[in-house]
C-alpha cells in the first residue's frame, strides 16, 4: 500500500490508505494542482491532473480519497480573486458563509448545518483548521488568505479524525511550507472603492537543513455603504493585515519540523443594515429626530455612531514529523489568542436609543499526536490523540441613549407616561430609560477536552479496502455568568407591584403573600393578572432587560460534562485505474455549547415561573425554594446539549483523460442541533430535536482540449425538521428549515492561451454560482407572530465572477477582475427590528466590485 506511479497513460495511484474520517464524497470544485507546485511535504505532484490532499490525514489523490472533500487550489484562489473564506462558497457548492452583525460574526454552513456566529460560548459545528491547527471561533479564521496551497472542504461530520466539534464538516486550509529553493512573489492591486491590496511572500534556505518563509498581506478599502447622517461615513470597509513567519528544519531524511508564528489585525466598520419593513414604530423614530433606511439596496443607512470592529488574532504552532521504517509520528502543538472588540449601534437607526459594547478574549492550547503506518501488507492503521484547553472571557454592556425615553414614551402614546409610572411605583422621576448603562455583564468559560481516535484499513485483495474508525471524546466546560440590569422598570414585576399596592404595602415578599388566606391569595392573583383590572400590565412590552440570575449558584453548578464514542465503517473499491466507489456509515459529535449572553436563563427543570413572571405567584421549584428568584425571571437555557450526527453515503468517482465525474448520495441526520436564533431583543439557544437532510452532490471536470477547462458542481438538499418543538416561532416539526436552498451550483470556464514558445500565457476565467430561491428562515418571532408566519422573506443568488491574467515568462503577471459582475442583489438574512415591533431589518448583498493587479513571481 505504497504511493505508486504507474507508467504510460495510467493515472497516478495512491493506495486507499483510508485514514477514516466520517462519511461522504463531495464535489471537487477545483482545478488540478499544478504539476510544478510542490505539495506539503516538498514532493511534487506526479501528474498535472492529480491533486494530492490530506483530508484523511494521509496523502492521497483527490480521486481516490473515499470521503466527501472539495478542493480549491492556490492557483484557483488567485485566478478567481478569492481573498478570504467568505468568497470560498462561490466555488464550493456545499459550503455557505455569511457575515452578519460585525466583522467577526460569521457562520460556516455545510449541507445546511452550521452555527456559532454570534456567541463565543458556541463553537461552530463546522470546524476550521489552518495547517492542522483548530481555530475554535470563526473570528480567528476570517482574515485574508495568504500563501495558500489549497483549501479542503470536508462535507459531513468529521469527528473520527477531527475530534473537536466537527459535527457538520471541516474547512482545512493548507499553506505552503518553506522551500529550500529561493523564491517568492509580490503583488499589488487596486480596485473599486479605493481598494488597495498588497501581498508578498519570500522563501529560501538558511542552511542545507533549515529553510525559512515570510509572507504578509495588507488590504484597505473604502466602504461600499454610507452612514448618511454622519457625513456619509464609510461602512463595510476593509482595513486588515496579516504577517507570518515560518522555519522548516530537516536535519535528516526521517525528521521534519515546521514552526509557524502569525499575527493578523482587523479594524473595520461593519455591517450595512437596511430596513425591509418600516413598522408602526417608525414614526416614533422620526419624531425623536432619528431616521432609518428605506431603500434596501442603496447602501445608504442611518446610525448614531460609526461601528467599531477590532479583531486581533495571533499564535504559533510547531509540527514535527518523524519517520522510522514503515511508521511515522506526527505532533502538532499550538497556542493561540483571539481578541474581539465591538462597539456599535444596535437599534440601527440614527436615533440614540441603545448601543452595545462587547469585549471578548479567547486563549487556546491544542496538542495532537498521530502514529501512522505504511506497510506493504493488507493491514494499516492510524492512531492519534487530541488535547484541547481553552479559556473564554467576555465583558459586555448595553447603553441607553438620550432618545430612548422619548422614543418609548411615544410608543406608549403619552410623552409623560413614565413620569406617572415612576410616581405610582415610587421610583425617582426620569429614571426609567434614563441615559446610561442598561446592562453590564461578565462571562467566562473554561473548556478542556481530550480525544483518542484511530482507523484500521484492511485490504483483503487488490482494490478493496475495508475501514473501521473510532473517536472517543471527553469534554468538560466550567462557566460563570453574572450581570446587572439597571432598567428600573424591568426590576419591578407588574403583578407583584399591583399586589403590594392592593394590600397597602403590607405584602412585599413571596413569603408574606403565601401567608395570606388561600381565598385572599386567589382573589389577589386573579385581579393582578387581569389586564382589565391591573393597568400596570400594559407596561410589560417596555421591560426589555430584566434582572439576571448569576450562575454558578446553589442550584446551577455552571458545568457541562460530555463524552461520546463516534465511529466510521466504510468499504471502498477501486474497479480500475479510472473508477472508484465507496459506501460508508459514520457518526459525529459536538459537545455542549454555553449561552454566554444576557439571554442565559435557568431551565424549566430548575425553575417554574409564576403567571406573568410573578415572584409572588411562582410555584415551588429548586431556584424558588433556594431563595434565588429575581424579579421577572423566566426560563430559557444556560447551555444546549451535544449534537450527534449520523450519515449514510454512497460515492462514485471516475476519472478519464479530459473528464472526471464525482457523484455522492447521502442521508444525514443531526440530533440535538444547537439552534441559536435572534428573538428581537436577544438570542435563544436550545436543541432542535432532530434535523435531517438527504441529497446528492455531482461534480464534473471537462478538458476538451489543451488549455480549456470546464467545471460543473451541483448540490441538491432536501432538509427537514424531524422534530423542533421549541423554536422561537413555534413548533417547526415536519417543516423544511429555512435558509437551505434546494440547489447550489458552482460552474466555471477557464481558458489558457499559450503565445507560441514564448512562455507567455493569457488566462481567462468566468465562474457562476447559484442558490435556488428559498425561504431565508422559518419566520421572525415578532414580525411573523402577528401574521401567522404568512410572510416569509426569500432569497435567490446568481453570482458571476470573471478575471483575466496575462502571465509572462519572466514572472510578471498583469490581471483584471470583477466579482458579482452582473451586480446581483439579494437579501443575506433578515431579523426583527430591535425594540421596534413590526419592523424588519436585513443585510443586503455586496455590490459589484472590480480591480486590477500586478504580480511578480521569482
Amino acid at each position: 500500500m505504497k504511493f505508486t506511479a504507474f507508467a504510460g497513460g495510467a493515472t497516478t495511484r495512491l493506495a486507499l490508505l483510508a485514514g477514516a474520517a466520517t462519511i461522504a464524497i463531495a464535489p471537487t470544485t477545483a482545478f488540478a494542482q499544478d504539476a510544478e507546485e510542490p505539495v506539503e511535504d516538498g514532493t511534487e505532484a506526479v501528474d498535472s491532473n492529480i491533486i494530492v490532499v490530506t483530508a484523511t490525514k494521509r496523502e492521497q489523490t483527490l480521486q481516490e480519497t473515499p470521503i466527501s472533500v472539495s478542493v480549491t487550489s492556490g492557483e484557483t484562489l488567485e485566478q478567481a480573486q478569492i481573498r478570504d473564506v467568505l468568497d470560498l462558497q462561490t466555488v464550493a457548492p456545499s459550503l455557505r458563509v455569511s457575515q452578519l452583525q460585525n466583522s467577526s460574526s460569521s457562520t460556516f454552513i455545510i449541507r445546511g448545518f452550521g452555527n456559532g456566529d454570534n456567541n463565543f460560548g458556541i463553537e461552530p459545528s463546522v470546524g476550521v483548521f489552518i495547517d492542522g491547527v483548530f481555530r475554535s471561533r470563526s473570528a480567528s479564521s476570517l482574515n485574508d488568505l495568504a500563501n495558500v496551497q489549497r483549501i479542503e472542504v470536508l462535507n459531513g461530520p468529521q469527528s473520527t479524525l477531527f475530534g473537536k466539534n466537527a459535527s457538520a464538516g471541516v474547512i482545512s486550509v493548507i499553506t505552503r511550507a518553506p522551500q529550500f529553493q529561493f523564491g517568492g512573489s509580490i503583488e499589488a492591486g487596486y480596485g473599486e472603492f479605493n481598494d488597495i491590496r498588497l501581498k508578498g511572500d519570500i522563501t529560501g534556505p538558511i542552511t542545507d537543513t533549515v529553510a525559512f518563509a515570510l509572507d504578509g498581506s495588507y488590504n484597505k478599502r473604502d466602504g461600499y455603504g454610507r452612514i448618511v447622517n454622519l457625513n456619509n461615513a464609510d461602512i463595510n470597509d476593509r482595513n486588515r493585515y496579516t504577517a507570518r513567519g515560518q522555519l522548516l528544519f530537516e536535519p535528516s531524511d526521517s525528521l521534519r519540523i515546521r514552526a509557524i508564528a502569525d499575527y493578523s489585525k482587523i479594524d473595520e466598520a461593519c455591517c450595512v443594515v437596511s430596513t425591509l419593513v418600516a413598522g408602526p414604530t417608525a414614526p416614533a423614530v422620526f419624531a425623536v429626530g432619528g431616521a432609518l433606511s428605506t431603500d434596501f439596496f442603496s447602501y445608504d443607512i442611518f446610525l448614531n455612531k460609526v461601528p467599531v470592529n477590532e479583531v486581533e488574532n495571533y499564535g504559533g504552532s510547531v509540527q514535527a514529523d518523524l519517520e522510522f521504517g514503515a511508521l511515522s509520528l506526527t505532533s502538532i502543538t499550538a497556542y493561540r489568542e483571539l481578541k474581539n472588540f465591538v462597539d456599535q449601534d444596535v437599534d440601527f437607526t440614527s436615533a440614540d436609543i441603545v448601543s452595545e459594547v462587547r469585549d471578548q478574549q479567547v486563549e487556546t492550547f491544542t496538542q495532537e499526536l498521530r502514529l501512522t503506518s505504511d506497510f506493504d501488507g493488507p493491514l494499516n492503521f492510524l492512531l492519534g490523540g487530541f488535547f484541547f484547553d481553552e479559556s473564554v472571557t467576555q465583558n459586555s454592556a448595553l447603553t441607553t441613549g438620550p432618545q430612548a425615553r422619548p422614543f418609548f414614551s411615544l410608543l406608549a402614546g403619552n410623552p409623560l407616561v413614565f413620569n406617572g409610572v415612576e410616581a405610582a411605583l415610587g421610583l425617582p422621576q426620569n429614571s426609567i430609560f434614563s441615559p446610561g448603562l442598561l446592562t453590564s455583564e461578565v462571562y467566562s468559560m473554561d473548556n478542556q477536552s481530550w480525544s483518542v481516535f484511530g482507523t484500521v484499513d484492511f485490504e483483503p485483495f487488490e482494490g478493496l479496502v475495508l475501514t473501521g474508525g473510532f473517536n472517543y471524546t471527553d469534554d468538560k466546560k466550567d462557566f460563570a455568568l453574572s450581570g446587572v440590569a439597571f432598567d428600573e422598570l424591568a426590576n419591578i414585576n407588574l403583578v407583584d407591584a399591583f399586589i403590594t399596592g392592593a394590600t397597602g404595602g403590607t405584602v412585599t415578599t413571596r413569603a408574606q403573600f403565601r401567608a395570606l388566606p388561600l381565598a385572599t391569595q386567589q382573589a389577589l392573583a386573579a385581579a393582578a393578572t387581569n389586564p382589565g383590572v391591573n393597568p400596570l400590565l400594559a407596561l410589560a412590552p417596555f421591560q426589555f432587560q430584566p434582572p439576571f440570575l448569576n450562575t454558578p449558584n446553589a442550584v446551577e453548578n455552571g458545568k457541562t460534562r460530555d463524552d461520546d464514542l463516534s465511529y466510521t465503517l466504510r468499504a471502498a473499491y477501486q474497479f480500475n485505474d479510472n473508477i472508484n466507489a465507496y459506501f460508508s456509515y459514520a457518526t459525529g459529535f459536538k459537545a455542549s455549547s454555553v449561552n454566554l449572553s444576557r439571554d442565559s436563563r435557568p431551565s424549566a427543570v430548575d425553575f417554574t415561573p409564576g403567571p406573568r413572571r410573578s415572584t409572588f405567584l411562582a410555584p415551588s421549584s429548586p431556584i424558588t425554594d433556594a431563595g434565588l428568584i429575581v424579579p421577572n425571571l423566566t426560563t430559557g437555557s444556560r447551555f444546549a446539549g451535544p449534537e450527534n450526527a449520523e450519515v449514510w453515503e454512497l460515492g462514485f468517482k471516475g476519472q478519464w483523460d479530459g473528464l472526471s465525474v464525482n457523484l455522492a448520495l447521502f442521508d444525514q441526520t443531526l440530533k440535538g442541533f444547537q439552534s441559536f436564533l435572534f428573538t428581537g431583543t436577544g438570542f435563544q439557544l436550545n436543541n432542535a430535536g432532530e434535523q435531517s437532510v438527504t441529497g446528492f452532490e455531482l461534480d464534473t471536470r471537462i478538458q476538451p482540449t489543451d488549455g480549456l477547462v470546464f467545471t460543473f458542481a451541483m448540490t441538491y438538499l432536501d432538509p427537514l425538521f424531524d422534530s423542533f418543538t421549541e423554536s422561537p416561532v413555534g413548533d417547526l416539526s415536519g417543516l423544511r428549515p429555512g435558509g437551505i436552498p434546494e440547489f447550489n451550483i458552482a460552474t466555471s470556464a477557464t481558458y489558457t492561451h499559450e503565445f507560441g514558445d514564448s512562455g507567455n500565457r493569457l488566462i481567462t476565467r468566468v465562474d457562476y454560482s447559484h442558490e435556488s430561491n428559498t425561504d431565508i428562515n422559518n419566520g421572525l418571532p415578532t414580525f411573523n407572530a402577528a401574521l401567522g408566519n404568512t410572510q416569509i422573506f426569500r432569497r435567490e443568488v446568481n453570482l458571476v465572477n470573471a478575471s483575466m491574467t496575462f502571465a509572462m515568462e519572466n514572472g510578471i503577471e498583469l490581471g483584471v477582475y470583477a466579482r458579482n459582475l452582473l451586480d446581483d442583489q439579494y437579501i443575506i438574512t433578515v431579523f426583527d427590528g430591535v425594540a421596534q415591533a413590526g419592523t424588519v431589518s436585513g443585510y443586503p448583498s455586496a455590490p459589484r466590485t472590480w480591480g486590477g493587479l500586478v504580480r511578480f513571481k521569482f
